[in-house]
């Protein structure tokens, strides 16, 4: 970009944010519910200083350029906090789309001379084009790691150990059972274990729709992982069809304790630690046989 092309951008920047923020505030599709006007325009005059301050013409073209560094960094800030506040990648990219709309309308505004007007308009051109990939890029990342916390949010609490008794622990597990979820799932029961001194841990697995040979294998890790902790381990919630498929397949799970229910299992813990459940009146009552 030439000398004076530049200092007419570095002239006209507060033009240059107004009609930006005109262009941002009529689109049908402004976010009005995740960011308000205020932060908007704050965002908006922060990038466009940033542009218009830290570039020369020498190195307009160069991204690799120091000078691009402030730009960028600000503008992957911008991506990011979108990604988190839950804007699409469209409005995101609008957010710089719109920037580009008003760089030419001051040019058109600016300069007469249209072969110099369409030689600095290439160049913005290919600015804001590589600001967009940087924008999208980043609000990718950002967006990545929205999803990859609330995953782990999502499995902390689909794999919830509950005190059920003094010495019993139950673990209803809902849904497929892969080799991350089996790691949660063993590091929750056997920290729970540890701090409560529980000696019987129940799996109900009367959430899970299928139970294949992986499914069967990991279901075994964890019971060998129970018991090297020197508790007892039960298996619930085995429906019909789950029984037909585990046999079909030939999963040997003759060395471990299964019922069809979680209740029958919290039966048969109490027995274990030779527990009786008794009414008295409309309140039950436990004793040690």
């Amino acid at each position: 970009m030439s000398f004076n092309t530049l200092k007419l951008l570095q002239k006209q920047k507060t033009n240059i944010l107004e009609i930006w923020m005109k262009n941002q505030l009529s689109d049908d599709g402004l976010r009005e519910d995740l960011i308000s006007n205020e932060d908007l325009r704050g965002q908006s005059e922060e990038l466009i200083s940033a542009l218009v301050t830290n570039l020369a013409g020498d190195d307009l073209l160069d991204f690799e350029a120091d000078r691009w560094d402030p730009v960028i960094e600000i503008l992957g800030g911008i991506a990011i906090t979108r990604a988190r506040q839950g804007f699409s990648p469209r409005e995101t990219g609008r957010f710089v789309h719109s920037l580009k709309e008003a760089l030419l309308e001051v040019l058109q505004r600016e300069i007469e001379d249209p072969k110099q007007l369409f030689e600095e308009s290439i160049k913005i051109n290919k600015v804001m084009d590589n600001l967009s990939i940087v924008t999208f890029e980043t609000f990718i990342k950002g967006r990545e790691e929205v999803i990859l916390r609330q995953t782990d949010e999502i499995a902390e609490i689909s794999t919830p150990v509950i005190r059920v008794w003094d010495g019993i622990l139950a673990l209803p597990i809902i849904g497929t059972l892969d080799s991350s979820r089996t790691q949660i799932v063993m590091e929750n029961l056997l920290q729970e274990i540890v701090e409560t001194g529980s000696s019987i841990a129940i799996l109900d697995i009367s959430g899970v729709p299928a139970v294949d040979s992986l499914v069967a294998q990991h279901l075994i890790k964890t019971v060998s992982a129970t018991r090297l902790m020197g508790a007892e381990c039960i298996i619930s919630g085995i429906r019909p069809e789950i029984a037909q498929t585990v046999v079909h397949l030939g999963i040997d799970l003759s060395n471990i304790i299964t019922k069809a229910t979680l209740a029958s299992a919290l039966s048969y813990a109490f027995k274990v630690l030779r527990l009786e459940v008794r009414k008295s009146g409309s309140i039950a009552k436990t004793n040690h046989l």
